[in-house]
């Protein structure tokens, strides 16, 4: 079967359980600070054997937990508007659940080659440095929400249902260049969002069986820790160093999606 777990090594061995969680952290800070860390996630999951789909299916265990603690952070600090953050949510939501719908159904060999150009895409957008022009409107300046609005934010919802990498760098671009947040309200906007989605999409990938707990609930260990410390400090510290990490796994995931350490090897 195609979407069969086959683990290439054992994952209950103090080593592979020790590099789900600390790899989990670090997934969970730069997904919370900025966006695009679940790459790592699906670079890791299908190294230790998962196929596409449950990967697919597995890291939103992780993207759950640690947008609930994040989101929880940011609400103390009052820096989360929920009244305008549920507006948003609804059409996310629905494009959501449209998505992973497509997701699960899709071949599996197609779905690699989605995975790799999605990589491509946030490959572009951490080198041009999303941050800065970002950071350029660094006021709250909310504008009224348009009928345009919802279909962007249903057709970024729809994109991360279907595959959830970079769907952050997506939503904080729409949130501040569109609807006219700063990134400090964006980024707790963003976190709460993602958090009323997700399960909407996950609940998809749990009713196809394309999820795979044991990996997925240790990850989600690290995501929810990397989560909450992020959101701690996302007011005094940026995200600039953990994008070259970023960079460098997403760059070499690539190569591994399009079977270019095959040739080498």
């Amino acid at each position: 079967m195609e979407n069969e777990i086959l683990y290439t090594i054992d994952i209950w061995s103090p080593e592979i359980i020790l590099l789900l969680v600390l790899s989990g952290v670090l997934i969970g800070i730069i997904n919370t600070l900025a966006g695009s860390g679940t790459a790592i996630s699906y670079a890791i999951f299908m190294l230790l054997g998962l196929s596409p789909a449950y990967s697919n299916g597995s890291i939103r265990l992780g993207v759950v937990t640690q947008t609930l603690a994040a989101g929880i952070n940011f609400h103390k600090k009052k820096m989360l508007n929920l009244k305008y953050a549920v507006y948003i949510a609804i059409p996310i939501t629905l494009g959501s659940i449209v998505g992973a719908e497509i997701a699960v159904n899709i071949n599996q060999e197609l779905f690699k080659k989605v995975i790799g150009f999605a990589m491509i895409i946030m490959i572009y957008f951490l080198l041009h440095k999303p941050e800065k022009w970002i950071k350029e409107r660094d006021e709250v300046n909310k504008n009224s929400i348009k009928w345009w609005h919802y279909l962007v934010y249903f057709l970024i919802g729809l994109y991360g249902g279907f595959i959830h990498i970079g769907v952050g760098i997506f939503l904080l671009a729409a949130l501040v260049l569109m609807s006219g947040y700063d990134l400090v309200h964006a980024n707790g906007l963003k976190v709460f969002i993602v958090f009323v989605y997700t399960p909407f999409a996950l609940a998809i990938f749990m009713i196809n069986g394309q999820i795979d707990y044991a990996v997925g609930l240790l990850s989600a260990v690290g995501n929810t820790i990397g989560g909450i410390w992020a959101s701690n400090y996302a007011v005094k510290y940026g995200a600039k160093p953990l994008r070259w990490v970023l960079l460098v796994v997403l760059f070499l995931f690539t190569m591994y999606l399009f079977g270019f350490f095959d040739k080498l090897f």
